[in-house]
């Protein structure tokens, strides 16, 4: 044996984890490949950092560009990991590859924060192997390794001998002129683990683990990891079609992401997040009920995917990956020393998602109500979220009685808004579908009240409300669970409906009255009116025009009243008694009935005028016309056809 060849025996205890390690801490072997790559990495992190110091000169072989090689012989059943880092002397090569949990990073990094003489301290914090013993993972499918590591400086390169039992060897490697700077890891893979020098099956694990090393991967002379960590790039500099690019890749989904929320967070710990929300949704009630989280990774190495700890359920809907540089892990990277640096970003992004919902709503509707109809029945488990209710409630949305359809949706808010005078409850009815609610023999004298029902037709809708009690000033209150005094407490909004179908609300303006209850009496008098209210309540006539209308419709058709100009009351009067004139006559069909647009009424006269010149045809008929066809030159040409 020569002078610069030495045996050496692992510890007693090294021996021990070191058999525990290779034969059940991690429970997939395909982890070995990713802890090599991410040691490689390491020493390419340390390496660009000692190139940006004094110490560049003296780098060895410094033209070698900075990356990571693996390639596979199937003859000799050995699979090579190469890397241009920073490598290691004979020493190093026995301190850190001879004892199981000592890091070399550790010494490393405390090494060069030191406060330099002028005060500042060097920034070494980039380093990943924090972990000591992810190398010693390749004896699961390895009977036998060698390592050659040349240092960055002048001297020999060695070799690493073991077959991970209890001993290993150093020696001078041969075929020194040969040898570039860095480390060549070559494992000799057992008979059982032949997998593992397929090239399919080394891309694969590379794609699913170190996709985001930010050092080129190399298997058999092609790049791998081809796809940044978006995450880690400067928000500003990203385009739409990136993100809509990396969520794609990470979903495998074909259609763009709903929405993206990008997070960079230094306290209260440090992590960047890339997250999504899909525009499909997923059963996570079955099928997927247990395929949701996101991708943890260390430094852009992939930890664990589908980690549960980083948010609630309520958002199982989100999709991307959370990189932390404050992750504690023991020996493993599979198993998380401490949950609370988890629980803390997950408070974080619980928040940071919050806001950007809540912006969501208040800035685009027509986009927040996409996302409810997507994932609303996920989010709205987050009534259980005591910490965070008061933000999540008045997100929720339903359907309603107010609503035209099943479709649309409204939130707490808008619908106390719409509550009536004195009202105290938020009404709601549990049924399986909108048919079903309206036919509920609870809800009929809600609408002839004309209060409004929240429809809920998810089983978690009513437990939710149940739970809630009450928002604001309102109590959550079942259409079943009303009082008996609830039929006197208001009075009825629609207690006549004529036949035919036709609705028309009468308007009527203090100091016009005269001029509108005659419309109002030939309205009801044709089985046209429903209501009747009246404007500007403040005035000091309101009282006589309630009293007029009062005298002339009925007490039973006054509903209310309105802030409404007196002009504007009196046209709009007109217009609607007319179309309706014409509706019943039959001249107009009732699904071209236009929105009656109070602005440009002076150009709506004139055409009236127009018309009543041309034909010769009473003025209210001229203007249903005009208002039903859109314009003079339809409404002359219908008449003209003689339609």
């Amino acid at each position: 044996m020569s002078e610069q060849t030495t045996n050496h025996e692992f510890r007693a205890e090294t021996r021990k984890v070191l058999n525990i390690l290779t034969h059940s801490l991690y429970s997939n072997r395909e982890i070995f490949l990713r802890e090599l790559i991410s040691n490689a990495s390491d020493a390419l992190d340390k390496l660009r950092f000692l190139q940006s110091q004094t110490q560049h000169e003296a780098i060895r072989d410094a033209e070698l560009p900075l990356e990571i090689r693996i390639s596979s012989d199937k003859v000799q059943n050995c699979l090579t990991i190469t890397d241009t880092g920073i490598g290691m002397t004979r020493d190093e090569m026995i301190e850190n590859l001879g004892t199981i949990a000592h890091s070399g990073s550790e010494a490393f990094l405390k090494e060069h924060t030191q406060t330099a003489e002028d005060g500042t301290t060097s920034d070494a914090s980039n380093i990943i192997g924090r972990f000591g013993i992810g190398f010693y993972s390749v004896f699961m499918v390895a009977d036998k390794v060698e390592v050659t590591l040349s240092a960055t400086g002048d001297g020999p390169a060695y070799r690493w001998i073991s077959d991970g039992t209890g001993t290993f060897t150093v020696e001078e490697a041969p075929d020194q002129a040969d040898i570039k700077r860095g480390t060549t890891i070559r494992a000799f893979i057992k008979e059982g683990d032949k997998e593992f020098l397929e090239k399919y099956r080394i891309e694969g694990i590379i794609r699913t683990h170190s996709s985001f090393i930010p050092f080129p991967i190399l298997v058999d002379g092609e790049r791998v990891n081809t796809t940044p960590a978006l995450w880690r790039e400067p928000k500003f500099s990203i385009k739409k079609e990136q993100y809509d690019e990396f969520y794609k890749f990470l979903t495998y989904d074909q259609k763009d992401p709903l929405d993206v929320l990008h997070l960079s967070v230094d306290a209260p710990v440090q992590f960047n997040a890339l997250l999504f929300i899909p525009d499909i949704t997923k059963d996570y009630f079955g099928a997927y009920r247990e395929h949701w989280g996101l991708d943890l990774y260390a430094r852009r190495v992939l930890i664990q995917r589908e980690n549960k700890e980083l948010i609630p359920d309520y958002l199982a809907f989100l999709k991307g990956v959370v990189d932390t540089e404050d992750l504690p892990l023991n020996i493993s990277r599979e198993t998380l020393q401490e949950n609370i640096v988890l629980r803390k970003i997950s408070q974080t992004i619980s928040k940071q998602i919050l806001s950007h919902l809540e912006k969501m709503a208040k800035d685009d509707a027509e986009k927040y109500n996409s996302f409810w109809k997507l994932h609303g029945k996920v989010f709205k488990l987050g009534y259980s979220d005591f910490v965070n209710r008061d933000r999540i409630t008045p997100l929720l949305r339903f359907n309603s009685s107010a609503m035209e359809d099943a479709d649309g949706l409204t939130s707490l808010d808008d619908y106390i808004s719409r509550a009536r005078e004195s009202q105290k409850e938020i009404w709601y009815v549990a049924a399986p579908s909108r048919e079903a609610a309206k036919v509920n023999p609870h809800s009929e004298v809600f609408r002839r009240k004309g209060l409004e029902v929240l429809y809920l037709y998810e089983p978690v809708d009513e437990f939710a409300l149940e739970t809630l009690a009450k928002y604001k000033d309102y109590t959550f209150k079942a259409v079943e669970h009303a009082e008996d005094d609830t039929e006197g407490a208001w009075r009825d909004m629609q207690p006549w409906r004529p036949d035919g179908g036709d609705i028309l609300i009468g308007v009527a303006a203090s100091g016009t009255t005269p001029y509108v209850v005659g419309g109002l009496r030939t309205a009801r008098a044709h089985g046209l009116l429903t209501g009747a209210i009246t404007c500007n309540p403040r005035s000091p006539v309101a009282a006589e025009a309630e009293y007029a209308l009062e005298a002339v419709v009925g007490p039973e058709f006054v509903t209310g009243s309105t802030r409404m100009k007196a002009g504007t009351a009196q046209k709009l009067m007109l217009n609607m008694i007319s179309t309706a004139v014409m509706i019943r006559l039959g001249r107009v069909e009732g699904n071209k009935m236009v929105n009656m647009q109070l602005t440009n009424n002076k150009l709506v006269d004139r055409g009236t005028r127009m018309i009543v010149q041309e034909t010769g045809i009473a003025e209210a008929e001229a203007r249903a016309l005009l208002l039903a066809c859109g314009s003079v030159k339809a409404a002359l040409d219908k008449i003209r056809r003689g339609e």
